[in-house]
């Protein structure tokens, strides 16, 4: 099997170059091999670890897909219905598909394999679900309480549906055998893993018939293997070399819109970040349009609110946007009994206004982004230290309650439907990428009532309130909507983005004639 990488990401970069020059260029269809690299690292074998390099590299399915709107569509389950009271869900499981092992897919397969996702750490915990059970050939999932978003869930990573061989006998993971496009056939973790076209597929075969996925943490290192041709798509580029590959003639670069933000998390329980008057302070020092234009080179992606406008939903044009305004940035600080010391550093009762912000390199626009806020929050009086760790280090403080400023990217598109992630991460003080010490008594009635509402005006209506909320308490003060970008080879076509980013889009590519 043909890789252009080596085992190790840090020496990546060394052999880049000797790779491209021993590689065959004249190969037919057969034997050429599609190379992804992105910065995700393969975990363990759990879906709930990471099943999305799976599903992206579409070698597991699950029991819904979504569409272009984030919509449920059928995948392994053909269609399904809903009860009157919204307590039991029967799916109708497709026929005809076969796992890569061979064996059929059968609606006790499928109840076997969410029945052990939904007894581990994963999105099916959102809802109380009594019991996963087969009738005929069906699946019945009966729920304590109705939950509107369970399709969503079912199209989420965690739930992918694996054969009853991939287990062991208490339901560990072993190895992946699922049902998509594309069956495994190497598989090292954490960087690596092949794949080929899998001959038994339900749906259309696609066109390429091998690939491989290499995961690269640093930026720098898939932006040399783009430019050196040592991969056909590169997932993530950050702005410098988004702009070097579009001077390329064998590169193209697609961007798009994703339901991701860039946010400021400030702890809203403890220490100087507790009042929401400092929370807001801070967010009116922040200058986005100047970061999105200098830094990330989007332009108009500052966020003047938690979504943008390709999240319709969620997006309200009526909310009073997000504003830079430094004079009143510094009101507010006065305001809550901050002065300006000599040091130019604000305090009260003879303590500074310190504050450390975490980031992290994964994403390296983030470092940047501290580093800008850092000079613009040192322009109100507010003295940041940026600290760039590992991307756990920010759960990690969350934890145990020492976090105090924090910027990180967060995908609302985790399930298709951003409510999901919403009530993750907002209720109960707030997740671990979500806001900490958060508490706000409208919250948690405003989500009951929208899974209870059955009508669209009212569901906009309250989504829109819960918006709101957030703009109103700022417990994550959003900085710059994300754009996802990625390079592709000339040698392919049919490349795209999937908004809510489920898939490399394999199966729809193409070599070029």
């Amino acid at each position: 099997m043909k890789f252009r990488s080596s085992q190790s990401v840090s020496i990546l970069a060394g052999v880049v170059a000797a790779w491209v020059l021993i590689t065959p260029v004249n190969l037919s269809a057969e034997e050429r091999v599609f190379d992804v690299v992105a910065p995700f690292e393969i975990g363990g074998l759990d879906p709930a670890i990471s099943g999305f390099v799976f599903q992206r590299m579409q070698i597991t399915e699950t029991l819904l897909e979504a569409d272009a709107k984030g919509n449920p569509i059928p995948a392994l389950a053909e269609k399904w219905g809903v009860s009157e009271d919204g307590k039991q869900w029967t799916f109708k499981i497709r026929q005809g598909v076969k796992f890569h092992n061979g064996s059929k897919l059968t609606a006790d397969a499928v109840a076997h394999s969410l029945n052990v996702a939904r007894n581990k750490t994963g999105m099916l915990r959102n809802a109380k679900i009594d019991s996963i059970t087969v009738l005929g050939d069906d699946v019945v999932i009966k729920l304590a309480e109705a939950f509107k978003p369970l399709g969503a869930l079912l199209a989420h990573s965690s739930t992918n549906i694996l054969a009853p061989e991939a287990y062991d006998a208490k339901g560990n993971v072993q190895k992946i055998i699922g049902t998509g496009p594309y069956e495994l056939t190497l598989l090292e973790p954490p960087q690596r893993l092949a794949a080929k076209r899998f001959e038994g597929y339900w749906g259309v075969k696609p066109s390429i018939e091998k690939t491989t996925y290499l995961g690269a943490g640093r930026g720098e290192t898939r932006s040399l293997m783009a430019e050196s041709g040592g991969a056909e798509l590169v997932f993530q580029l950050d702005p410098p070399s988004v702009a070097r590959l579009k001077r390329s003639k064998d590169t193209q670069v697609l961007i798009g819109a994703v339901p991701r933000v860039v946010v400021l998390a400030a702890n809203s329980g403890s220490g100087s970040t507790a009042p929401v008057e400092v929370r807001r302070a801070i967010s009116l020092a922040i200058q986005r349009e100047g970061i999105a234009a200098a830094i990330l080179r989007a332009p108009g992606t500052g966020a003047t609110q938690m979504f943008a406008d390709n999240v319709a939903a969620w997006h309200d044009p009526r909310i009073s946007p997000l504003t830079y305004d430094p004079q009143a940035s510094r009101a507010l600080l006065k305001a809550q009994g901050w002065v300006l010391g000599a040091d130019g550093i604000l305090e009260k009762d003879g303590r500074p206004l310190r504050l450390k912000l975490i980031t992290y390199s994964d994403r390296p626009e983030l470092p940047l982004i501290a580093t800008a806020l850092q000079a613009q929050l040192r322009e109100v009086g507010v003295d940041v230290e940026v600290s760039i760790e590992n991307a756990s280090a920010i759960p990690a403080a969350h934890n145990d309650g020492t976090l105090q400023l924090a910027l990180y990217g967060r995908n609302y598109a985790l399930v298709p439907d951003p409510l999901v992630t919403l009530m993750a991460d907002f209720k109960n003080g707030g997740a671990e990428w979500g806001p900490l010490g958060w508490s706000n008594p409208d919250f948690d009635p405003l989500i009951s009532e929208l899974l209870a509402s059955n009508d669209s005006t009212e569901q906009q209506e309250l989504r829109n309130k819960i918006v709101g909320l957030i703009q109103n308490d700022l417990p994550l003060i959003p900085v710059t909507w994300y754009r996802q970008s990625i390079a592709v080879s000339n040698s392919v076509r049919g490349a795209a983005i999937d908004p809510f980013e489920r898939t490399f889009g394999l199966s729809t590519m193409k070599w070029a004639e």
